[in-house]
């Protein structure tokens, strides 16, 4: 498996990195994102720390936003597991705060009146500050939803199984409360350890990237 993800990992670093602020214009409407994170490293190049796409039809730059730009843990799993990491860290009660998903109506009546909303847009502002100074990524165009899925899922899975990739002694997710998280050195915990890149997806992988 670490021939397959060193190999991926050399591709993905090849391609052209995107740091906050970026344009959004440059980014295709349907694809695929990895994130790199300052400070780590795998395979003599940056480490991939999350895979990720999303669901709807021309999503992908509205989903990027979600994770850089809104302020809303509810709507970016990755800003709620680097805020989780952030709390965890400094042995913050707020943290149990931090895990209620406010999404709906139900949820928002039911504990509003128990949430620390200063406090909660103060640990927005520090996820907001960590992701656009740490975080870099590429994109690819994958405009079959079914394709996006499957391939986001392998992707994962390969880097899950590598011996290699391993997160730094200062990574951030080492503190989540998360053992996948800790574990696996993605901020993930969903795809882990499943089915990885197969050689013939690694030939669709590299026509999908145009690599020659």
């Amino acid at each position: 498996m670490s021939k397959d993800c060193n190999t991926i990992h050399q591709w993905f670093n090849g391609m052209k990195k995107f740091t906050f602020p970026f344009d959004k214009q440059e980014i295709p409407e349907n694809g695929i994102y990895i994130f790199f994170e300052k400070g780590e490293f795998s395979h003599n190049t940056n480490r991939i720390v999350r895979v990720g796409t999303h669901t709807s039809k021309n999503q992908l730059r509205s989903r990027l936003q979600q994770h850089f730009i809104n302020e809303n843990k509810d709507r970016s799993i990755f800003r709620k597991h680097v805020g989780r990491a952030l709390l965890s860290k400094e042995n913050d009660p707020f943290l149990e705060q931090w895990e209620l998903d406010l999404t709906t109506r139900n949820a928002k009546d039911k504990h509003s009146n128990f949430i620390d909303f200063e406090k909660q847009k103060k640990i927005e502002k520090q996820v907001t500050k960590y992701i656009q100074n740490n975080v870099s990524f590429v994109v690819f165009q994958v405009d079959d939803k079914d394709k996006r899925s499957e391939f986001e899922s392998k992707i994962i899975s390969t880097i899950s199984l590598c011996d290699e990739c391993k997160p730094s002694q200062n990574w951030l997710g080492l503190f989540s409360p998360k053992e996948k998280i800790k574990k696996s050195g993605l901020w993930l915990v969903k795809e882990l350890l499943k089915i990885p890149l197969s050689d013939e997806d690694m030939i669709e992988l590299k026509q999908l990237l145009n690599i020659h």
